[in-house]
């Protein structure tokens, strides 16, 4: 297996912990018989970590469609190589950084390891136009 699609596996799982985060914070300020009834009417806004959580779960799913294409299609296109993996390994620990940096609230650095981590996708897209 590439490292290409052995980062898409962790960044599958990494999808599935942004989205437990942000539940965990959901529920924990809203309540479990919010969380497990039919949440009619307006939920309980959450704070700014909940809230923080939320925004960071909806990112990662923003950019986590991309880098799925690109790391199939650089496989599929047999154009995988040293470019590819460090692109890849790039996208995925960025994610991984983002979470507690947005969680905490450190704006820079935020945006920082978002640029990174677009960065990672765009070396594998260049691999797979060229």
């Amino acid at each position: 297996m590439t490292i290409e699609l052995q980062m898409l596996g962790w960044s599958v799982v990494l999808g599935i912990v942004y989205v437990l985060v942000a539940a965990g914070f959901g529920t924990w300020q809203r309540g479990l018989l919010w969380n497990a009834g039919n949440r009619d009417g307006e939920p309980q806004p959450l704070d700014k970590f909940g809230a923080r959580a939320d925004r960071a779960r909806h990112n990662f799913l923003e950019t986590f469609a991309f880098f799925a294409a690109a790391t199939l299609a650089v496989v599929a296109a047999h154009k995988t190589g040293p470019q590819t993996a460090l692109g890849a390994q790039i996208y995925f620990w960025a994610r991984v950084i983002y979470l507690p940096v947005y969680i905490v609230g450190i704006p820079y650095l935020r945006t920082a390891i978002w640029v990174a981590s677009l960065w990672g996708i765009l070396q594998m897209l260049e691999a797979l136009l060229r």
